[in-house]
C-alpha cells in the first residue's frame, strides 16, 4: 500500500458529512481517552503529549494529488485513528489543505485538549469541529471514556465553551449512548445542561452500530434514542440509524481502498458497498482478495458479520503500528 492510501482513505459515505475524504493523521489508538465502545478496539497509549506523529508534508502532498485526480467530495475531514488534535502539525495542515482546496474541512475530535489555547488555535482553521460529550458527571465520563489521568470532564467542557466563544464556524457536538451508563433521566439532563453551557449548533445521537472496544456495550432502542433526542430539543438528530446515501458518481478503486477504510473502522458488507459506492460482487472479491494475504478478519456483533483490518498487519511500508 502507498503513503497516499495510508494517510487517506475514501471518499467514504458519511453520516454527518455526505461524501467525505478522511485523513489519519495519527499512529492506530494514541489518545487521551480510551472509550469504550471505540470501533478501534483499546488505546495502545493514553497520551496528551502533542507531536508531528504523522510528517504534515506527506499528507498534504497526498491530498494535492487527490485533488489533481479530481477530488468529488462535501469535505476533507481529519480525523482517523487516533485523536488528530495531538498532532502538532494540525493548524499548519488544515492551512494547508485550504491553499490545495475550496472543500471545507470538518475536524473529528474527543475534544480534550481544547483548554489548551495552541490547540484551540489549530482547530480554528477548520470550518466544522466535531467534538464528543458522552457523560453529565465526573464517574460516567471516567466509566465511559476511560481518560488520561490529566484530563476531566470539567476541563473538556470548559475547552468546549472556550472554543465556542471564539470560533465562527460549526460545532457538532456527538453524544454517543450507552444502554446502563448514560440513558438514564438523571444522566440525560446532566448531558442537557452541559450541552446549554457548550451552546453547539447541532447535537447528533449516536450508539454502537459496530463492534466496540468492550463487548458488554450494549445500544438502547431506537424509541428510547427518539426520546432522548426530542429532550435535549430541536438541534438534536439521531444519527445511529443511518441509512447510507449515494453521493455522486460511483466509485472506481480496489482493495487497497477497501483496506485503507477498513483500518479505520469495522465494517458489514453493506457498509463497505455503500461507502465506497462498488456493488457486492466486486466488495467481495476484494473481502476475497485481502483475506488471502492475511490482511483482514472478520468479527460479529448483534449476529451481523463486520469486516477489519487484521490486528496482525504491520504498518504500510515497515514496522507494526
Amino acid at each position: 500500500m502507498t503513503e497516499k492510501m495510508y494517510y487517506l482513505y475514501g471518499p467514504v459515505s458519511s453520516r454527518r458529512l455526505g461524501r467525505s475524504l478522511g485523513v489519519d493523521i495519527m499512529p492506530h489508538k494514541i489518545c487521551t481517552l480510551d472509550c469504550i465502545y471505540c470501533q478501534l478496539g483499546r488505546s495502545t497509549q493514553k497520551s496528551i503529549e502533542r507531536r508531528e506523529y504523522v510528517p504534515v508534508a506527506a499528507v498534504l502532498a497526498a491530498i494535492k494529488q487527490k485533488v489533481k485526480e479530481g477530488l468529488d467530495a462535501d469535505f476533507i475531514t481529519i480525523g482517523g485513528s487516533g485523536e488528530p488534535t495531538l498532532n502538532s502539525g494540525l493548524g499548519r495542515l488544515i492551512g494547508g489543505i485550504k491553499g490545495l482546496s475550496n472543500i471545507p474541512v470538518a475536524l473529528l475530535t474527543n475534544g480534550t485538549l481544547l483548554f489548551r489555547k495552541d490547540v484551540r488555535d489549530d482547530c480554528a482553521k477548520a470550518d466544522v469541529l466535531l467534538p464528543s460529550l458522552d457523560a453529565g458527571d465526573e464517574e460516567t465520563f471516567q466509566r465511559m471514556n476511560r481518560p488520561h489521568q490529566d484530563i476531566s470532564i470539567e476541563k473538556l467542557v470548559a475547552g468546549l465553551c472556550a472554543f465556542r466563544a471564539g470560533f465562527a464556524g460549526k460545532i457538532w457536538l456527538e453524544v454517543f449512548l450507552v444502554e446502563g451508563l448514560n440513558t438514564d433521566d438523571e444522566q440525560i439532563g446532566r448531558i442537557a445542561r452541559l450541552i446549554e453551557r457548550i451552546r453547539p449548533d447541532k447535537i447528533h445521537l449516536n450508539t454502537a452500530v459496530r463492534p466496540t472496544a468492550e463487548a458488554h456495550v450494549a445500544r438502547p432502542g431506537s424509541n428510547k434514542l427518539r426520546h432522548i433526542a426530542a429532550r435535549l430539543g430541536p438541534k438534536c438528530e439521531v444519527i445511529a440509524d443511518f441509512s447510507p446515501k449515494q453521493h455522486g458518481a460511483r466509485f472506481v478503486g480496489g482493495a487497497a481502498d477497501v483496506l485503507s477504510m477498513l483500518k479505520r473502522r469495522p465494517c458489514s458488507l453493506e457498509q463497505i458497498c455503500s461507502g465506497l459506492r462498488i456493488r457486492q460482487d466486486e466488495a467481495l472479491q476484494y473481502i476475497n482478495i485481502l483475506r488471502k494475504r492475511g490482511a483482514v478478519e472478520s468479527t460479529k456483533k448483534d449476529g451481523k458479520t463486520f469486516f477489519k483490518a487484521s490486528s496482525k498487519r504491520g504498518r504500510p511500508g515497515g514496522g507494526g503500528r
